[in-house]
């Protein structure tokens, strides 16, 4: 089964650059690419009960633009190489740009989310926008990638992927990082940040676990201590030059609330690298 890909925009250049990433990062599989865009109408609310008719003035304008933009979006899409491999569908919704997300996910199983992490500014504190960070944290239906505004696809040659250790993982769960890693033979360097001076049988067996599933491609385990975790992961990626990092969004682990504000201005140098947020499935 093709794997599938949605893809929101909002016709700006940083929704056309995660675009052109998620292409290009998946140039040798066979996709289906599903470009949303989420239009707002004057007076009307996405949360309110009422919901304007399909002959509404306003709303036929906004629907009009969205698949104008839509369309161009595609024009732009079409003057790269034709790939044969790649399948392309157009989805304009009254929405907002989460609920819409979340509806497209729904509707059409798709198995990863890309997107760009456009912010008010250029600097780390708001390299995420708001609606960056609300998908990142609170859709829990399949994983969703965050390409920062100035990054172009290379085949990633490492992988950062932070974790304590402290619940099980589920190959399922880890399966888009294990893609990734397999078709682009990157490495995995698997991150912890010590608490304690040993690990609890709990977290002993958890990683051992871990273990097993990475075998299938480069890994290997690193720790540190005495650092925060924000500065730690951040000390980590800058020393080693890595250019992804993976979260996995489980409830109970340390980085479980680590987009949200204000920790979201603590990101640092991996703000400047795509993220990869995979999704608890228990």
């Amino acid at each position: 089964m093709d794997k599938r890909i949605l893809l929101p925009t909002d016709f700006s250049e940083n929704a056309l650059n995660a675009i052109q990433y998620a292409l290009d990062m998946h140039e040798k599989e066979k996709c289906e690419f599903y470009l949303l865009n989420v239009f707002r109408v004057k007076g009307y609310s996405t949360k309110s009960i009422m919901v304007p008719e399909p002959d509404d003035v306003d709303y036929e304008a906004a629907k009009k633009y969205s698949l104008s933009g839509l369309d161009q979006q595609m024009e732009i899409l079409n003057l790269r190489d034709e790939n044969p491999k790649h399948r392309f569908y157009q989805i304009s919704q009254f929405n907002s740009i989460l609920y819409g997300v979340k509806n497209v996910i729904d509707k059409k199983d798709i198995d990863l989310v890309v997107m760009g992490t456009k912010g008010a500014g250029g600097t780390r504190s708001t390299i995420f926008g708001t609606n960056t960070v609300n998908i990142m944290e609170k859709v829990t239906e399949c994983p969703v990638l965050a390409i920062p505004e100035n990054v172009r696809f290379s085949p990633p040659k490492e992988i950062v992927f932070p974790t304590d250790f402290k619940a099980s993982f589920k190959r399922k769960e880890i399966q888009v990082l294990l893609d990734i890693a397999k078709n682009h033979k990157s490495a995995i360097r698997v991150l912890h940040i010590m608490e304690s001076t040993k690990l609890s049988k709990k977290q002993e067996n958890n990683k051992v676990l871990l273990d097993h599933m990475l075998d299938m491609v480069d890994h290997s385990f690193h720790t540190m201590s005495d650092v925060k975790v924000q500065k730690g992961i951040d000390t980590f990626i800058q020393s080693r030059e890595s250019d992804m990092v993976a979260f996995m969004n489980k409830k109970h682990m340390f980085f479980g609330s680590i987009l949200s504000n204000p920790l979201v201005k603590e990101l640092g140098y991996y703000s400047e690298i795509p993220i990869l947020v995979l999704k608890d499935i228990t």
